[in-house]
């Protein structure tokens, strides 16, 4: 198959999935539809110029935006850095100080597939109160959560937090049809005991709760916790736009005591 029919069939489906017409695509990206169409056919060659210029109409992913390039004949154009590489060094000590003034709320810094990269002192003791975690490797929030030997059994509303977790990764893989390890990632997660068999079929449409507590059980108390994901704005390397900076804020005033008080017992 030439490259041209290649990224015509991977034009059309981000349309898909966001949704867009080819007529709202083409005024979008500022060409004719009839234009559009050779080039979803494959009966035109797009440009590098053109490949960027509708992957950004369509909001596409960088990951995503090289995988249209190579798909239309050209090299890829975003790097994939990891965040100890040299040249990230800035991006690095912004996420160090972010997460260290956040304390001593926990903080998790993750890639796309939700993998902890980091965690501050608040995170570390808030996982230290819930023995056997650290055994769940590689170590990430999700699994955490599924895991029978991670934080599961501590959660009280797990059935709700679970349901809600594994719409949020249906989304992402509907949203990244590509994406085989996020596939991977939802059936792993999907495979864990007694996870209900309904929670196969995508719930996309489903109105989700205006705000969702984490109940932790901690000896006679309950850790109620939500969460506020941080992102990096405008990156132009691919991992720092995966990059998610996940916080957990005390939902109640008796867990913002006990959270201070892990921080510094003296209070």
């Amino acid at each position: 198959m030439l490259s041209s029919e290649n990224f015509g069939v991977l034009l059309r489906n981000w349309r898909g999935v966001r949704r867009v017409s080819q007529l709202d695509l083409a005024l979008d990206a500022e060409i004719s539809t009839r234009h559009l169409s050779c080039v979803e056919t494959g009966r035109a060659q797009p440009s590098r110029e053109m490949v960027l210029r509708l992957a950004e109409a369509l909001r596409v992913p960088l990951r995503e935006r090289n995988a249209l390039l190579l798909a239309a004949g050209y090299a890829p154009l975003y790097r994939h850095t990891s965040l100890d590489a040299p040249e990230l060094e800035a991006a690095r000590r912004a996420v160090e100080v972010l997460i260290a003034q956040l304390e001593p709320n926990p903080v998790l810094v993750m890639d796309r597939y939700w993998n902890i990269l980091r965690m501050n002192a608040g995170a570390q003791r808030i996982l230290a109160l819930f023995p056997g975690c650290d055994s769940v490797t590689p170590l990430n929030g999700p699994r955490l959560v599924f895991h029978p030997q991670g934080l599961r059994p501590f959660i009280e509303n797990w059935n709700v937090l679970a349901a809600h977790i594994t719409r949020r990764v249906h989304r992402e893989v509907a949203d990244n049809p590509s994406d085989e390890t996020l596939k991977r990632f939802l059936e792993e997660l999907l495979s864990y005991p007694d996870v209900p068999s309904r929670w196969r079929t995508p719930d996309l449409d489903g109105t989700p709760p205006p705000f969702l507590t984490i109940n932790y059980k901690w000896k006679n108390s309950t850790l109620r916790l939500f969460s506020a994901l941080t992102t990096l704005g405008t990156p132009l390397d691919v991992a720092l736009q995966e990059l998610r900076i996940e916080t957990l804020f005390p939902a109640d005033e008796a867990t913002r005591t006990i959270v201070n008080r892990l921080a510094d017992p003296a209070l």
